[in-house]
């Protein structure tokens, strides 16, 4: 039996979002949300189609005068952070199939009852239940059997309880066929509610390559631990290539997990997360020299992570048959 995980940057069939609409998380800025979900979906359709998951079709006819590669799902979810909710897609034996894994919120932290029967409304009967808590965005991998997660999140208690360290490691060496799965001990961000979610902090842009969140600034809550992180990537066989820490930002005056790893891969482009910050231009030169054939386009996703997330915990890929 042959067992892969894609990568992101593989062929994909769509990309799924939620628009969010009667969120309560959203309402302190629920049109300026909005806009930018209108922004992402519109970026995402000139590429590919984008399925949008919405309550009530006739609630998005204010955002778009056409629906050209948007096909609307109506259904109502918790939350908008479909990436650690929906189905993780996965090649057996060539054959495209999904995985449906247990959701609880990030470890029971809010109500997740909606986000956890997502994937039976949406998928039907093409997926496969998978009786244990995974978040899509506690992993990255580079689609020849290599997971990059952190022992922060797969570990944690407030998951799967029951199961020994190792007993997760063999389960999902086992459900994703894979070959080796770099744990990292280190690494957070300030403001960030999934027990350090992969996603923001260390990601493969190709097979060979991580980038990951470095701090520069002593000073800063983060330098000690990113820089305890960047040891333990190298001692990894990968090339490595770090990418500054937006400044800080704050809402409420509390601080945002913001970060530049939270970039989307599209058919034939990549979709990169800004701040309205100086250090953007910086972290797009780096991108631009490490990501070939791919148009890279910006969204300023100050309004996203104010609710701790941005680009890629907004959305998730459905992978192309092959």
């Amino acid at each position: 039996m042959n067992i892969r995980l894609p990568a992101e940057w593989e062929k994909q069939e769509y990309i799924i979002v939620v628009f969010p609409t009667n969120h309560k998380d959203w309402q302190h800025s629920i049109q300026e949300i909005q806009k930018t979900y209108v922004e992402f979906i519109n970026t995402i359709r000139k590429f590919q189609k984008c399925v949008v998951i919405c309550k009530d079709k006739k609630i998005l006819n204010r955002f778009f005068d056409s629906f050209k590669n948007i096909e609307v799902y109506e259904t109502q979810t918790n939350d908008t952070w479909i990436r650690d909710f929906g189905a993780i897609d996965f090649f057996k034996n060539g054959q495209l199939k999904s995985y449906n894994f247990i959701f609880n919120a990030w470890g029971d932290k809010f109500n997740s009852n909606l986000d956890n029967d997502f994937n039976k409304k949406f998928y039907k009967k093409k997926l496969i239940d998978v009786d244990f808590i995974l978040e899509g965005g506690s992993i990255d991998n580079n689609g020849e059997g290599v997971l990059l997660s952190t022992s922060k999140c797969i570990f944690n208690k407030n998951r799967n309880s029951t199961c020994k360290e190792k007993d997760i490691l063999k389960k999902l060496k086992k459900l994703f066929g894979l070959k080796e799965i770099i744990v990292l001990n280190h690494g957070f961000l300030e403001g960030d509610d999934t027990d350090s979610h992969i996603d923001t902090l260390a990601r493969f842009v190709n097979k060979d390559t991580i980038v990951y969140a470095k701090c520069y600034d002593k000073k800063d809550i983060h330098f000690d631990e990113l820089n305890m992180m960047e040891k333990e990537l190298k001692k990894t066989r990968f090339t490595l290539v770090p990418f500054p820490l937006p400044n800080a930002k704050y809402f409420k005056n509390k601080r945002l997990p913001a970060t530049y790893l939270n970039f989307v891969f599209i058919n034939d482009a990549i979709i990169f997360p800004t701040y309205n910050d100086k250090n953007d231009e910086i972290a797009l030169s780096i991108l631009s020299k490490h990501i070939q054939n791919r148009v890279i386009k910006t969204i300023d996703s100050s309004i996203l992570i104010r609710e701790h997330g941005s680009l890629h915990c907004s959305s998730i890929n459905k992978m192309l048959p092959k």
